[in-house]
């Protein structure tokens, strides 16, 4: 029940990102030439609602549905770590024309072409993993 409980948020999630056209690649060609507002706009206000979320699930001590509480770590400071992290995401997504939320929009609305794009990010995602004990946190 609780996997298709997710499938269904999933898929929510998946037609919300494609009606309000986030997962446009032109959007997201958009934002980074600094032409339009919009993919600013839907950043801004996911950012937005989630520092409120956060603030109140600590504030409230909210727990997860089946009871349990919610602990959110603290980040560890420094720039650098963000800061080149940051530009290696932002430059997949720029030649992408996609974040991960939005890939699995994409191949969903048969845009299969994608499918290079998420190979190549879990083929990323699973070579970060073999190399994280070597790179520099």
């Amino acid at each position: 029940m609780k996997t298709l409980s997710y499938l269904g948020i999933g898929i929510l999630f998946g037609i919300t990102m494609f009606k309000s056209e986030a997962a446009s690649w032109f959007r997201v060609y958009e934002m980074f030439r600094f032409d339009a507002f919009h993919m600013y706009g839907i950043i801004g206000s996911a950012l937005i609602i989630g520092i409120l979320m956060i603030q109140w699930i600590k504030k409230k001590n909210i727990n997860t549905l089946d009871g349990s509480a919610i602990y959110i770590e603290d980040k560890q400071k420094g720039i650098k770590r963000y800061l080149f992290g940051g530009i290696i995401f932002g430059l997949g997504w720029a030649l992408a024309g996609a974040c991960p939320g939005p890939m699995f929009t994409l191949l969903g609305a048969g845009y299969l072409g994608i499918g290079i794009v998420i190979v190549g990010a879990l083929l990323g995602t699973y070579l970060y993993g073999i190399l994280r004990d070597k790179l520099p946190h």
